[in-house]
């Protein structure tokens, strides 16, 4: 497998360092609904975790998130809430749509609340080195000039960077490019005790200080959204490299923009849709689909029209599933021919494209050619090899899951009580019992079941992490 490493800008052969692959992936600051930007690199990433469990690797993923920061304090003091309920209230959102989209969980999911310890002993080991320094009104800067280094991410020099820089300059700092480590306590702000006083961390510190905590001085991936790429995860390597004395990772990942009218997506620029908005007007699935029709690092276009077709691109393939479903239980003999011979070689250029740096554009177009030869197979004989039909449908669910679409659990996989429920809740909405539908629907969800209300059918997913 191949990916294309940022940090080299050339694609090398993935081979992870020990026996475990460590990835680290930028997670949400927690102070408002994800939006559908956000929800690039959940599903494009997690699609990146499954197919390394697919080859066989044992993964370890770490995702983040950052619940301190001035957006988030903004908020509290808006709603006059504390910075807490407003976080622990955006992670519960994000958990659900997260979910929703059939994202895995992170193995670890580190809050930079929970490191204060190991942000103030990495701070500590930067002074003692002499990367960091204190200014007057208290606040700790890292010394960018004091690594020889920065800038080899994004691919400047450090006075192509000091001579575009846009940050605001600090009559304080050395560098205008020198970036906060610790600020000091401001009134009505939640703060830290540390050996410099109450303060709190910067934001680069905190990932930094998590990704150590959990995985180590050296990762193997380090992923994100393309806009992270300078000044965040250029200060992550400078930060870590200068306290760990030690590469901080071997290959850098990051997903291009979802631009909407050609300009990019985001809260600042409020050009966005919220996950949850889409989600209520065309399901979870339609997100998901989506985000991995496009090569993970090609910008990808957004709007209505867009989402319809995605819409019918992914019914078509649930239809699929049912119907050689169907032709399993009704059209198949011991003498029957092959459903689909060309099925090995398809598979093989399925995994050429996705062992091509992560290619789920051209993965995607082999299911689609899978899905094509199928039907047209199906319209001119009667009867097929029950064998090859059951390997058909094995292999339709393997390549589907690597991708995290088209979720093959079935009802009959689901308790009694679960069934009856789902049963029950069709009978309210076939009698327009609204009322109980949507009460049901909450029950379920309370154990882990989200229903989706699609155009063929009732769709079920259990909102559980996958082994």
């Amino acid at each position: 497998m191949k990916l294309y490493n940022v940090l080299t800008r050339s694609k090398e052969e993935f081979v992870p360092v020990g026996d475990e692959v460590k990835i680290y992936a930028c997670g949400p600051t927690v102070y408002d609904f994800i939006h559908i930007g956000n929800a690039r690199p959940l599903c494009l990433f997690d699609v990146l975790r499954r197919y390394l469990k697919y080859l066989g690797y044992k993964v370890k993923f770490v995702q983040n998130f950052t619940d301190i920061d001035d957006k988030i304090i903004k908020k509290a003091q808006k709603e006059n809430v504390t910075c807490l309920e407003v976080a622990e209230r955006f992670i519960k959102e994000y958990k659900e749509d997260a979910a929703g989209l059939n994202i895995w969980p992170a193995d670890v999911h580190p809050k930079a609340t929970e490191t204060i310890g190991e942000i103030i002993e990495m701070i500590k080991t930067l002074i003692s080195k002499n990367h960091a320094y204190t200014v007057p009104s208290g606040d700790i800067y890292f010394d960018i000039k004091s690594f020889s280094d920065y800038g080899k991410l994004s691919n400047q020099s450090l006075e192509e960077l000091i001579a575009g820089e846009r940050v605001e300059v600090s009559q304080e700092k050395r560098n205008g490019l020198d970036f906060v480590l610790w600020k000091m306590s401001k009134e009505n702000e939640p703060s830290w005790e540390s050996p410099w006083g109450l303060g709190r961390p910067g934001w680069h510190i905190e990932c930094s200080a998590m990704a150590k905590k959990h995985l180590g001085k050296t990762i193997d991936i380090h992923c994100g959204g393309q806009d992270l790429i300078f000044p965040h995860h250029e200060n992550e390597i400078a930060q870590s490299e200068c306290a760990n004395g030690a590469e901080f990772a071997r290959f850098w990942l990051h997903n291009g923009f979802v631009n909407i009218n050609s300009q990019k997506m985001s809260k600042s620029l409020e050009n966005f849709s919220t996950v949850r908005e889409i989600a209520n007007a065309y399901g979870y699935e339609t997100i998901r689909y989506l985000m991995v029709t496009a090569h993970y690092r090609s910008p990808l276009e957004f709007n209505e029209k867009m989402i319809f077709q995605y819409k019918s691109a992914i019914t078509r393939l649930g239809n699929f599933r049912r119907n050689i479903i169907f032709l399993k239980e009704n059209r198949t003999s011991p003498s029957g021919v092959e459903v689909y011979p060309d099925l090995p070689l398809k598979k093989q250029k399925f995994f050429e494209f996705m062992d091509d740096d992560l290619n789920t554009s051209g993965a995607m177009s082999e299911l689609f050619n899978i899905v094509r030869g199928v039907n047209e197979k199906v319209a001119t004989y009667s009867e097929f090899s029950e064998e090859s039909v059951v390997n058909l449908i094995d292999s339709f669910d393997e390549l589907t899951s690597i991708l995290g679409i088209c979720n093959a659990r079935k009802i009959s996989e689901l308790t009694d009580e679960i069934r009856e429920l789902i049963s029950e809740r069709e009978t309210a909405r076939k009698e327009k019992k609204w009322e109980r539908s949507d009460e049901i629907r909450k029950i379920l969800k309370g154990r882990g079941i989200l229903i989706e209300d699609t155009l063929s059918g009732v769709k079920v997913n259990i909102l559980q992490k996958e082994n």
